[in-house]
C-alpha cells in the first residue's frame, strides 16, 4: 500500500468506526419513551382478523387507508385516516352505521374531492358490514398513543392542526 492510500484508509476507518460508536451510544441514550412498544393491536382472534382482512382486500380499503403502518397502494397520498387504533376512537355500532350509510359523508364529513371520499358499502351483505365493523372496532391503540391516533384522524379529515 502506498503512503497516500494508507492515509485514506485510516481516515475511512476512523469515520466508519466513529459512526458505529455514535450509533451504539445513541441506542443506549435514545428516548425510551418513544420505543416503549408497538402501540397498535387487535382484540380479535387471528381467524376472525384474517376473515375481516379478506373482506377489506376485496373492497379495496387499502387503496386509501393503511393498517399496521403499511400501505403499498399507489393511492397512499390520499389523506384518508389510517386504521391503526381507530377502534379506540369509535365503537362497533358507529362503524356499522357508517358502513351502512348511503352517504357516509353525512356521518363523517370529508374534505376530499368526491372521487376520493369514502364510498358507501350499504349494498354489501349485512353480515359483511357487521364483520368489517367488528374488525374496525377491534383495532385498538395503547392508551399512551391515543392522542396521536386522534390527532392523525382529525388532521387527515379536516386538514387542520389538532388542538387537544
Amino acid at each position: 500500500m502506498r503512503r497516500g492510500e494508507k492515509g485514506i484508509f485510516i481516515v475511512m476507518a476512523v469515520v466508519v468506526g466513529g459512526a458505529m460508536i455514535k450509533n451504539v451510544i445513541g441506542d443506549f441514550s435514545a428516548n425510551k419513551e418513544r420505543d416503549r412498544e408497538i402501540p397498535f393491536y387487535s382484540t380479535l382472534s387471528q381467524t376472525q382478523g384474517q376473515k375481516a382482512l379478506r373482506l377489506m382486500d376485496e373492497n379495496h380499503c387499502k387503496d386509501c387507508h393503511y393498517l399496521w403502518g403499511t400501505n403499498a397502494s399507489i393511492m397512499q397520498n390520499v389523506p384518508a385516516p389510517r386504521l391503526d387504533g381507530i377502534g379506540s376512537i369509535r365503537d362497533e355500532n358507529w362503524f356499522y352505521n357508517y358502513l351502512s350509510a348511503r352517504n357516509p359523508q353525512s356521518i363523517l364529513p370529508s374534505r376530499l374531492k368526491k372521487e376520493f371520499q369514502m364510498p358507501s358499502y350499504a349494498n354489501l351483505p349485512e353480515a359483511d358490514r357487521k364483520e368489517m365493523a367488528n374488525y374496525l372496532a377491534s383495532l385498538k391503540v395503547k392508551n399512551w398513543y391515543l392522542t396521536e391516533t386522534r390527532k392523525d384522524e382529525y388532521e387527515k379529515l379536516t386538514g387542520k392542526t389538532y388542538q387537544p
